[in-house]
């Protein structure tokens, strides 16, 4: 005679075959050895979770080289920072590799302000000058240290963070990521430069703060 599981049991081995499927972080595992992103297939609506491959004999050396991180970046803005990435939307032989890079250079005292990576878990490495860093956990508990030329720190993945220069002199980082374009979501930027715009009376009552100094604030993010 067959006996039955208990549904406790039975609900347990359910949730453990699922999950492999909730706990997946990180782009997908590729299946071949190279998918180099073929940009001028590109046309009409359809976009892929990647992008399509290249053609074999069409590839090249040059598809996995690039140079975008040599230099510094402009931070003659208003925050005092430039982010240069390298990811797969210019560097095509990252496609389906699950890994990009970034440089980010700051002017004396520049910000990189608080935003997130959706898609991402973020290490950077100091290759110059000394930074306040820091990422705040849904608890809203705060990590924060100085990180100085030759350390690493890590900033998980979807968690709002920062970097700040903490110098007279300028700074720079190269960031890496689990992911071949991991997004940027800048927490100001979204809230108040979003197109079409959030409603002035919530941002208003979520910072508790006046409707015209919404306004204020949404001047300085025009939409992008």
């Amino acid at each position: 005679m067959a006996h039955k599981l208990p549904a406790a049991i039975l609900l347990a081995a359910l949730l453990a075959l699922a999950a492999p499927l909730v706990v997946v972080a990180g782009d997908p595992d590729t299946l071949q050895d190279v998918c180099v992103a073929d940009y001028h297939s590109l046309k009409g609506p359809l976009r892929l979770n990647g992008f399509p491959c290249k053609r074999h004999e069409n590839v090249t050396a040059n598809d996995f080289i690039s140079v975008l991180l040599a230099k510094p970046g402009n931070t003659g803005n208003a925050v005092g920072s430039a982010v240069t990435a390298a990811n797969v939307e210019r560097l095509p032989g990252l496609n389906t590799l699950g890994v990009s890079m970034a440089r980010i250079d700051f002017a004396p005292w520049g910000v990189n302000p608080p935003h997130t990576h959706p898609r991402a878990t973020e290490i950077i490495f100091v290759l110059q000058g000394s930074l306040d860093v820091g990422f705040v956990t849904t608890a809203n508990r705060l990590f924060a240290r100085t990180v100085c030329r030759g350390e690493v720190f890590v900033f998980p993945r979807g968690l709002v963070h920062y970097q700040r220069n903490n110098g007279g002199t300028p700074a720079a980082v190269i960031s890496a990521f689990n992911s071949q374009l991991p997004g940027t979501q800048a927490v100001a930027q979204t809230l108040f430069g979003a197109s079409p715009a959030a409603p002035t009376d919530v941002l208003a009552r979520a910072f508790q703060i006046d409707a015209g100094l919404v306004e204020a604030i949404k001047s300085k993010f025009p939409p992008m």
